[in-house]
């Protein structure tokens, strides 16, 4: 495989990165700069907001999102794998076993954490200990 084979990527990259580039800039550049208070109100489906939220939304929720993301791109991976399978070896089976293992090792330290655990009183760190006063988790 020869250096060159590459060059229609390599292409493809530079026209893309430019094609946002000078998108970004042309609308930068013919873009109206009149803020006025409707402008610069938050815009949800509509919704005018009328007051602050009286809680903020939980991080779990997009502590749960990642990891779905991540082992969504390993799936990814082993369908790639899969389609080669016969033409890699045992050296494919030993990088994707690798593979595999730190995607299974992160899920493990991942669950320990009690990232996937949406009981919070059931969590080690929010139970009191007995040097903590009460009313306040451990820390």
């Amino acid at each position: 495989m020869d250096l060159s084979d590459y060059l229609p990527i390599a292409l493809m990259l530079v026209l893309a990165l430019l094609f946002a580039g000078v998108s970004l800039i042309v609308s930068y550049l013919i873009s109206y700069k009149r803020p006025t208070a409707e402008k610069l109100e938050p815009y949800e489906c509509g919704i005018i907001t009328e007051a602050e939220p009286i809680q903020r939304f939980p991080v779990k929720f997009y502590l749960v999102a990642i990891l779905f993301v991540i082992f969504d791109v390993e799936i990814i991976f082993l369908f790639a794998w899969a389609s080669v399978f016969g033409t890699l070896g045992w050296g494919g089976v030993a990088a994707i076993a690798i593979f595999t293992l730190l995607i299974v090792e992160t899920l493990g330290y991942v669950w320990k954490r009690g990232a996937l655990d949406w009981n919070v009183s059931r969590r080690a760190r929010y139970r009191p200990s007995a040097d903590a006063p009460v009313g306040e988790p451990a820390a």
